[in-house]
């Protein structure tokens, strides 16, 4: 094996763990500009605006003008995203600890799928993560837009003058993000902060990704930025149809059996028997799916390698393979306590309209 082939899987590699830092909304991304950087102000209702915000939990409506004089934490999701899910236990940490000390932390969701819009999910997913910082629903993205933002999850710190002293996108950089943190709060008069770094705790879904076995990226399941499609035919888009799955999967692909339509967002399974079918290297396996639009639960199993999961069994997964899909959320389908290696998962829903958007791995 030459030293080019290695340095190239070397180099894809590292692009495969890049792609799970964090989702890049290219539709939506905007050039930063020249206000990119220590010296970009946040003027009261104008750039860095809270303003547009179509409505807040946890808080009545807050504006620039309501902030000056604090450090201030803006934190960009998705209530989907394993990326933001997992980074999650770092801010809520912080927001309870330097909260006395002057922090604010502002949690802005901007919905990545079309089922995320609304309050009533929002709040749901906030009181499932025991989020109780303020929280502005940006369905129409203009929190989004006047940040100049380009990520899930996206992190940006405001100093008490507010000024924008730091970002960071995606996961990671928490001592770095933690010190400068500490370092405004002091910069803004707070004494003492405590210990360095407050300790955080994650369990679950919100546990560290297990990086040196991730071999797999996130896949989105509808047609307008899929990729690794392989049941024959390729996808026809916007139209039921009954596809079927190849007898062998190749890393990273996958594919459909039965009944369904794959449109712009999503797959649609339309009848009992339906099956997704994915080839994946990585210790967790998660699934982003609704009931669909009449909002009965929907059923499925789950076999890993043909055989139920048992001990490997996700969050949201019997060790029989059971599971349902009651709402539209991140659900954790695999988690693998052993070694590591390839391995093929199978999803059946015994009942229809299951709406299957996104698998992500960890």
């Amino acid at each position: 094996m030459t030293s080019d082939h290695l340095s190239s899987d070397h180099l894809l590699d590292r692009a495969r763990r890049l792609g799970q830092l964090f989702r890049s909304d290219d539709v939506r991304a905007e050039d930063r500009g020249d206000a990119d950087g220590a010296d970009a102000l946040w003027p009261v209702e104008a750039d860095f605006s809270l303003a547009a915000a179509t409505d807040w939990l946890n808080s009545r409506p807050l504006t620039g003008a309501d902030l000056r004089g604090r450090v201030v934490l803006v934190d960009f999701w998705t209530h989907t995203c394993i990326n933001w899910l997992r980074q999650l236990p770092y801010v809520r940490t912080w927001a309870d600890a330097y909260r006395d000390a002057g922090l604010v932390v502002i949690g802005v969701h901007s919905p990545e799928f079309s089922f995320e819009h609304g309050a009533d999910g929002v709040r749901r997913a906030a009181e499932a993560r025991s989020i109780g910082y303020p929280i502005a629903v940006d369905d129409s993205f203009g929190v989004w837009r006047s940040f100049h933002n380009h990520f899930w999850p996206a992190l940006y710190l405001v100093d008490a003058t507010g000024r924008l002293r730091h970002h960071v996108f995606g996961e990671g950089g928490y001592e770095e993000t933690e010190t400068v943190l500490r370092q405004l709060l002091t910069e803004a008069g707070a004494g003492d902060l405590g210990p360095y770094p407050v300790p955080v705790e994650a369990h679950g879904v919100e546990a560290p990704a297990d990086w040196d076995s991730l071999r797999s990226a996130e896949t989105y399941l509808g047609y307008d930025r899929t990729t690794g499609f392989a049941s024959p035919g390729g996808v026809v888009a916007d139209r039921p149809r009954t596809y079927s799955a190849p007898d062998r999967l190749r890393l990273g692909h996958w594919a459909l059996a039965g009944a369904w339509t794959v449109a712009r967002e999503a797959a649609v399974s339309h009848e009992p028997g339906g099956r997704l079918t994915v080839r994946f290297s990585a210790r967790d396996l998660h699934l982003v799916a609704t009931p669909g639009r009449q909002g009965t639960p929907v059923r499925f199993r789950l076999l890993l390698d043909g055989r139920p999961p048992g001990a490997d069994a996700g969050l949201d997964v019997g060790a029989d393979g059971s599971g349902t899909v009651a709402e539209g959320r991140l659900h954790q389908l695999v988690r693998r306590s052993g070694a590591v290696d390839t391995a093929t998962a199978e999803v059946e829903f015994p009942d229809p309209g299951a709406e299957v958007y996104a698998v992500t791995f960890g």
